[in-house]
């Protein structure tokens, strides 16, 4: 593994696990195309080092920040965990039964379809939810 390999995935896991410990993404999202683009991996190449990263505990720290606020719900941890390792298992099959370039675009319009939620679906959810929150509000007075 060359030097420049070597430092590229550390900036990538370094990148990744700013970002997740940030804003709770990290690896379909940051280092799957970051191993495309950066270091020429295949799609499935790459979702797969993504998910060896994913089940190592290379959140912890994170984690323990988060839980010791009593912002995580174990609970909810375990139910979605289980959900991820039935998901996970499927949709790799899927994955991998898949063309190179079909999956590719799946990937790419997943990305889009996220990228146009979060910059205009959610705004407008939320600004009708103020909205109408205050005409109830509003009307209550009343």
């Amino acid at each position: 593994m060359s030097l420049t390999m070597l430092l590229l995935l550390i900036v990538i896991g370094l990148a990744s696990g700013m970002l997740s410990g940030m804003v709770g993404v990290g690896g379909g999202l940051i280092i799957v195309p970051a191993l495309i683009f950066f270091l020429a991996f295949s799609q499935k190449e790459a979702q797969g080092t993504s998910l060896g990263i994913l089940l190592l505990p290379v959140g912890i720290l994170g984690v323990l920040q988060y839980y010791k606020q009593g912002y995580v719900d174990i609970k909810v941890v375990l139910l979605v965990s289980l959900g991820f390792v039935l998901g996970n298992y499927f949709g790799s099959k899927l994955a991998l039964s898949l063309p190179e370039e079909k999956l590719k675009k799946i990937f790419a319009i997943f990305l889009i379809v996220i990228a146009v939620k979060i910059l205009f679906i959610d705004k407008y959810s939320k600004e009708n939810k103020r909205q109408t929150t205050d005409k109830e509000q509003t009307n209550n007075t009343h």
